[in-house]
């Protein structure tokens, strides 16, 4: 069964007058994180969308910058994106629900936040409503400021990535303690640890531009040790 199947099935067990958001507290065990962290990109798209008020590029193109979406398949997206956008529930209360459905699972949220800046750069822009949206989800899910603006910089083209901040350390980090970290990012993005811990196949090539800037970084800073 395909994963947008079973995102259809999910949303038709919603009780009567329940809102898109409420799907968060159904999705609680590990088979269907993948469905949960699916609706949760989408619709915290949606969110991201009618946010900044600019929905100039098509939704479900922008979908995929994240997702392998078949054409017969795109009808699904859209819904769960519809019926995000026309969702009463504010985009905090779906970043809480998703929070408390994920638990302490930082590595995931961080995927999901991943998935969000690959579509809010979708249209070549970064709007200063979706910096701030962005910025709030990041802080509901727990994720520090320092984390944050690292992820930013992988992906807002208005300053060159620090290496250091993509890589998760400080300047005055020891060099082989920037390799171990280095080296753990990249055993964390590995698409069989991904999937394990809820991102769908569909969506695993985000690991694709992760890999490549972890590597970037690596490089820029070892090479600056070795001048």
């Amino acid at each position: 069964m395909s994963i947008w199947k079973r995102i259809g099935d999910a949303i038709s067990a919603l009780a009567n007058g329940e809102g898109l958001s409420a799907i968060f507290d159904h999705l609680r065990t590990p088979p269907e994180r993948s469905v949960a962290f699916t609706i949760a990109v989408i619709a915290l798209s949606a969110k991201m969308a009618k946010a900044d008020g600019l929905v100039t590029r098509d939704e479900v193109s922008a979908m995929r910058e994240v997702f392998q979406i078949a054409r017969e398949d795109e009808p699904g997206a859209a819904r769960v994106f519809n019926l995000a956008r026309k969702d009463v529930a504010g985009f905090e209360e779906y970043a809480r629900r998703i929070r408390a459905m994920f638990g302490d699972g930082q590595d995931c949220l961080c995927d999901l936040m991943e998935g969000l800046f690959h579509i809010a750069m979708a249209d070549g822009t970064y709007h200063p409503a979706e910096d701030a949206f962005l910025a709030r989800v990041a802080e509901i899910f727990g994720m520090g400021e320092a984390e944050f603006r690292g992820l930013r910089s992988r992906f807002v083209p208005d300053a060159a990535p620090d290496p250091f901040a993509v890589l998760g350390v400080t300047p005055g980090t020891p060099i082989e303690d920037i390799r171990r970290a280095w080296k753990q990012l990249v055993r964390d993005t590995h698409p069989d640890a991904m999937v394990a811990r809820g991102v769908p196949a569909e969506a695993v090539k985000m690991a694709e531009k992760r890999m490549i800037d972890l590597n970037n970084a690596w490089e820029e800073i070892s090479a600056s040790e070795d001048a």
